[in-house]
């Protein structure tokens, strides 16, 4: 289908999604993250072996667009915030993983997509920040995703402030994995994401889904998941495969994946 708001390319076993509306700081409008939306579950359901998310323009993005918010009513921006957890909530449930390439200023929901994404690649001119505590509309639901990268008293002190952490601090942080020059981010975003394509699709996909389930319950709880988990993923034919390669001395013959 066409897009208003977004670019969607393929290039061999990886898709990119370009956030396209430089002229609105790609703002995150209703229209917009539906399209997002429209695009995960799309290359979720294709045989994409793993996604990049990317922004046309000098800002990746500046969050939700306030011409959506500042004169809804309730229940209006209610919807756009469920929108807008769909999104975020859907690209850690596609099963390929999706890596952020950040190559400016990420703020607010936009802090958030970053917060959002499996693996985010920074270049050193980004930015990224939680804007709303020093505005009148606070930085709920980006904190959600923000916190659980960053830590509790990282978290506070970006939701509190306001402020903008270079890419370095993000890396420091927790919030970003790679931060290169400008002219690298593109070599960069490739090589971790081949990296990390490798091996049993429906492995990984299993894998990623299921270290976001046990990540935030207590250690036995974890522990408890994990193990069924792992010995029902000892059963798949991909599993058995990898051992049997492994014990042959020979390469893995996957029913989808890279070696």
């Amino acid at each position: 289908m066409g897009f208003e708001h977004i670019r969607v390319e393929r290039s061999g076993d990886f898709a990119t999604i370009t956030m396209n509306r430089p002229e609105r700081r790609n703002a995150l409008s209703r229209a917009h993250m539906q399209e997002l939306i429209t695009a995960l579950r799309e290359i979720g359901d294709s045989d994409a072996l793993g996604i990049v998310l990317a922004a046309n323009g000098p800002v990746f993005s500046a969050g939700h667009d306030f011409a959506d918010v500042v004169d809804a009513d309730l229940p209006a921006v209610r919807a756009l915030l469920a929108t807008c957890t769909e999104l975020m909530t859907l690209i850690q449930q596609v099963p390929q993983p999706v890596v952020a390439r950040v190559q400016g200023l990420a703020t607010a929901a936009g802090c958030q997509l970053v917060a959002s994404a499996d693996l985010a690649v920074a270049s050193e001119t980004a930015g990224f920040a939680a804007p709303g505590g020093k505005g009148g509309w606070f930085c709920h639901t980006p904190m959600v995703a923000v916190a659980r990268n960053v830590g509790r008293k990282r978290a506070m002190e970006m939701a509190l402030s306001g402020d903008v952490i270079d890419a370095w601090t993000a890396l420091d942080w927790g919030l970003v994995n790679r931060v290169v020059p400008a002219g690298q981010l593109d070599s960069s975003v490739a090589d971790l994401l081949e990296r990390v394509t490798r091996g049993s699709a429906e492995s990984k996909a299993i894998g990623k889904r299921a270290l976001y389930a046990q990540i935030d319950l207590d250690q036995p709880k974890a522990y408890a998941y994990a193990i069924e988990v792992m010995a029902a993923t000892s059963q798949l034919p991909d599993a058995r495969e990898g051992m049997r390669s492994f014990l042959e001395k020979r390469k893995p013959r996957w029913r989808r994946g890279r070696q």
